[in-house]
């Protein structure tokens, strides 16, 4: 479920296989890398070590690791801290 069109991640309704595809707007879609809980972030697009991760159209945190488009986005690899709230 994509809940902004500027969102980084996505919510999982189910439970999400490796290999499923998401289909996106404008075509585009996303494999997804590994197993993605029910309720659960799954990253729409590639992202930088300490980039602000958009959901909700909102930054929710930063990416403290390389985040690959398709992974599981949570406490892992991502934290809430001092968070630039402005994206380049």
């Amino acid at each position: 479920m994509l809940l902004h069109p500027d969102d980084d991640v996505a919510i999982a309704k189910g439970q999400l296989a490796p290999g499923t595809m998401l289909l996106l707007t404008e075509g585009d879609s996303v494999r997804v890398a590994q197993a993605i809980p029910s309720g659960h972030k799954v990253a729409l697009r590639a992202l930088a070590a300490g980039t602000p991760v958009l959901r909700y159209g909102q930054v929710i945190g930063n990416a403290t690791r390389a985040v690959e488009s398709g992974e599981h986005v949570h406490s892992h690899n991502l934290a809430v801290g001092e968070v630039d709230v402005h994206r380049s």
